[in-house]
């Protein structure tokens, strides 16, 4: 409703975040990575490739660079939930 109001709180928190007075603002709540996952996951086998996990990543403009993931992994929820944090937080701390 108030865009601009949640922009300013957005970055206040990115802010404090930068000066270790604060976390990082996770800009995807977990009903978004959940979906995220669930439009993977066609199948609904509970898993996801490492494939199609890096092009999640790369689609929200998040790195890739540094996965070493075998081919023939399982990346659960759990798993794709941690690591969108983990790359979220990442981008915010460049």
């Amino acid at each position: 409703e108030r865009p601009r109001e949640f922009l300013i709180q957005v970055l206040e928190r990115v802010k404090a975040g930068r000066r270790a007075e604060g976390e990082y603002p996770f800009l995807m709540d977990e009903a978004n990575v959940d979906a995220m996952f669930s439009l993977l996951d066609v199948l609904g086998q509970g898993y996801i490739r490492p494939a199609q996990y890096r092009e999640a990543l790369k689609t929200l403009g998040l790195s890739t660079e540094d996965l070493e993931l075998d081919d023939d992994v399982e990346i659960t929820l759990d798993i794709f939930k941690e690591g969108m944090k983990k790359k979220m937080l990442e981008s915010w701390s460049v």
